[in-house]
């Protein structure tokens, strides 16, 4: 085979590798969903497309925040399905020191601080004992879960600000655009940088790819993810504090369930779930695929349960296809480096 040959084989069109990209993808099917939904539905844009599309992106916004530091944790090969017990344990504490006459911001600030101890506690276990992230997220979810529900059982506490749930809830002056996804896309644009255009991020995908490589090169791999583990319980934190200022209702089993989907759309944006590849962007995108997909599933009245189930199976569809398509990939690269 010629250098030329190889050459013009990698060297596609860059239309195709824009094209064949999952995050290219999920942006027709997002749109393909919304157009067959108003065709389909009547009511989908009612009672103002305003509305429809900001209680969308409300929605969206709980795991879209949630998803950024998860999916630096996954390109690094580990995964925290944590996050939706951090984000309950955090809206029981907040709920319970408001009711007990803390200032608002106190509470919310050390709501976030519990968010982010228990990330550090996560980190430590996984880092410094060597469990593997899956067992330990597993039994803190558990375990953290039960606290929440513990601490306030059936109670829930409400009667927060209104000055301060309306704003959570309100959106940017002659736009759909809620706030709360302002927020997002600045914490999204930070974590885009510190992924793909820092050394840390550098360093995440090499500990994704080979930790042992990543070692040797300089990455210190311990450091690295024991830090993403406290950005990600800090985030668990903060999404905790803003659900429940989005709702005014602080309960044990809010997020309940947030894990699944926040996993389900970082690997439908195309992060492996094995680590080394994927983009912030195909893990935004996915997270946006879902919020669209379960705004028609409830303007057709399906409840909840119907939803779990969906994103499950999509979960399982979209790992299987990753998996088959990097076995189908190496397959390739080998028979390439044969001829």
């Amino acid at each position: 085979m010629t250098v030329e040959t190889t050459y013009l084989r990698h060297d596609r069109p860059l239309w195709r590798r824009l094209l064949l990209r999952p995050e290219a993808v999920l942006i027709v099917a997002i749109i393909l969903v919304i157009v067959v939904s108003i065709i389909v539905m009547p009511n989908y844009l009612r009672p103002n497309p305003n509305y429809t599309f900001s209680t969308l992106l409300l929605n969206a916004a709980p795991i879209l925040i949630l998803a950024l530091p998860l999916t630096l944790i996954i390109v690094t090969g580990e995964i925290d399905i944590s996050i939706g017990s951090v984000l309950g344990l955090s809206s029981a504490a907040f709920g319970l020191m408001f009711a007990a006459g803390i200032p608002l911001p106190v509470a919310a600030l050390i709501s976030v601080a519990i968010g982010g101890l228990v990330g550090a506690f996560n980190g430590v276990l996984v880092t410094v004992v060597g469990l593997p992230s899956l067992a330990v997220t597993i039994g803190t979810l558990a375990l953290f879960r039960g606290i929440a529900v513990g601490v306030l059982g059936t109670t829930a506490v409400t009667g927060f600000p209104s000055a301060v749930t309306s704003f959570v809830r309100s959106t940017v002056p002659g736009t759909p655009i809620p706030w709360l996804i302002v927020m997002f896309i600045v914490m999204a644009i930070g974590f885009g940088v510190l992924l793909h255009f820092t050394a840390f991020g550098r360093g995440v995908f090499a500990i994704g790819l080979s930790p042992e490589n990543a070692a040797f090169s300089g990455v210190n791999v311990s450091r690295t993810k024991f830090t993403l583990f406290v950005l990600s319980g800090l985030v668990a934190g903060l999404v905790g504090v803003l659900f429940t200022l989005q709702y005014s209702n602080a309960i044990g089993s809010n997020g309940n369930g947030f894990e699944l989907r926040a996993v389900t759309a970082i690997v439908l944006g195309g992060v492996s779930i094995w680590g080394g590849t994927g983009s912030l962007l195909g893990g935004i995108l996915g997270g946006l695929f879902i919020a669209t997909v379960n705004k028609s599933l409830q303007v057709l009245g399906i409840g909840d349960d119907a939803i779990y189930v969906i994103t499950g199976t999509a979960l399982i569809a979209s790992v299987v296809v990753s998996s088959v398509a990097a076995a189908i990939s190496q397959r390739r690269r080998a028979i390439t480096s044969t001829a």
